[in-house]
């Protein structure tokens, strides 16, 4: 792979290349992208959407929405930096090309400002309960009639697939959804590949898919014109990493494991104690000890090792990345770069106490199941009034269920994977909030 094509400005329907040197230097082409992200719909309903702790009114915790802008911000310092050290190895980036080291980070925080957009209601509970529908649920009744691409888009459905179609689809109105650039599109794929085939393998970007059979062909396109490495062989698509692609991931690493324990150190699910044993080993290289001692909260002190912590793991990602460059763009790099940070041993044991204490708490639990009862509810009704009036049979239930929907979901599917995969995608962009209320009216309990 090289440089000046992964970094590439085309957008969907563009028929043309668009080139760095013709973007006004006011708003960089890139950073076009992160402003269409943040003012989407899909990401504003990221504010109600579970981070760690589902449904929860204590301020204290993330959303989806404030861990996607923290990862955003970390993100684009890695970028930047990363950025640098390319356009010192590579002069021609600049000097005929008129890329900066800026237009890296641009790329990669809003990459990571969209890391998240296509998660459901009720965090990574809301993917199992709706793959759990059609692959144990009501939903089996649907295998028969679909490719097994396509049930297995269903049976195993993803988030970052999902975002994908978020970033991209058509919308009445926005011809080829928000337009992102195709650098920035190739920075969000961390995992470039289709549901199936589906075997063990030691490739990070193997660990789950990218898109959905619906997305398969402008997928290919973004791919092939950033010049993404092909990995798969026959029919079955697939290609290795878009380098920037790593340091998304990087981000999302960093955040979700100093800052998800950071809530649990809030919520009284960590202790103080545990807290500074964990985070000292990150920080003891970069620590001031005078104005450590100076702190009188407990909210001051881990807050000021979060800070430096992240700062250690910043730069150790810049490090391995760098080192590792050449294997990257040639594809021949199947690690995540944590994985190979001089600080994994440290991050393996913060997440294996977040796990036991935050994740596996009987206040995430119990929500959980109650997400896992909303969303199956929910798919099963709209499912079933969505297929009843395209074969012609609508109840008066059916069809005052149906108007439910907000205007963009009336649209018709003649398929019936595309019926199926269109009321998947309504119920995952609805937040943790209005699946509730949605879920309460259909169940008769709510009347105003």
């Amino acid at each position: 792979m090289n440089w000046e094509q992964l970094l590439s400005l085309k957008r969907q329907g563009d028929t043309s290349k668009r080139l760095r040197i013709e973007q006004d230097d006011t708003r960089l082409g890139f950073e076009v992208d992160y402003d269409r992200i943040i003012f989407s719909s899909a990401f504003r309903s990221l504010q109600d959407k579970t981070q760690v702790i589902p449904l929860s009114k204590t301020d204290f915790v993330h959303t989806r929405l404030t861990h996607s802008l923290e990862v955003s911000v970390v993100g684009r310092s890695i970028g930047r930096l990363v950025g640098k050290k390319i356009i010192e190895k590579y002069p021609h980036l600049k000097a005929v090309h008129g890329f900066q080291a800026n237009d890296f980070g641009a790329i990669v925080a809003a990459a990571s400002l969209a890391h998240d957009i296509g998660n459901p209601p009720f965090g990574h509970s809301g993917e199992k309960a709706i793959g759990e529908y059609f692959s144990i649920g009501k939903g089996q009744q649907y295998k028969d009639q679909l490719s097994v691409k396509e049930w297995q888009d269903l049976v195993d459905f993803e988030g970052n697939a999902n975002g994908f179609s978020v970033l991209t689809a058509s919308r009445p109105g926005i011809e080829g959804g928000l337009r992102i650039s195709y650098a920035t599109l190739g920075a969000f794929m961390k995992y470039p590949k289709e549901s199936l085939p589906k075997k063990p393998t030691s490739n990070i970007a193997d660990k789950k898919y990218g898109f959905f059979q619906n997305d398969k062909v402008f997928f290919q396109d973004v791919a092939l014109e950033l010049g993404m490495i092909p990995n798969k062989d026959g029919e079955d698509i697939g290609f290795e990493r878009h380098p920037l692609a790593y340091l998304v991931e990087a981000a999302d690493d960093i955040c979700y494991t100093i800052i998800d324990f950071e809530d649990g150190i809030n919520l009284g699910l960590v202790s103080e104690d545990f807290a500074l044993e964990y985070l000292i080993k990150l920080v003891k290289d970069s620590i001031d000890a005078a104005k450590y001692n100076t702190l009188t909260t407990k909210e001051d002190r881990i807050s000021y090792l979060r800070a430096l912590a992240i700062g250690s793991l910043i730069n150790d990602a810049v490090k391995v990345f760098i080192e590792n460059e050449e294997a990257i763009l040639e594809g021949r790099f199947p690690y995540a770069l944590t994985d190979k940070s001089k600080y994994k041993v440290q991050m393996d044991d913060i997440i294996k106490l977040s796990v036991k204490n935050i994740y596996q708490s009987r206040e995430v639990i119990e929500k959980e199941i109650v997400g896992y009862q909303i969303i199956q509810t929910l798919l099963d009704k709209f499912i079933t009034a969505f297929n009843n009036k395209f074969e012609g049979n609508s109840s008066n239930y059916d069809k005052l269920l149906l108007k439910m929907l907000p205007e963009k979901f009336l649209e018709e599917k003649e398929d019936l994977y595309q019926r199926l995969l269109h009321i998947c995608h309504f119920v995952s962009l609805l937040t943790d909030g209005n699946a509730l209320e949605l879920y309460e009216t259909i169940n008769g309990r709510k009347t105003n």
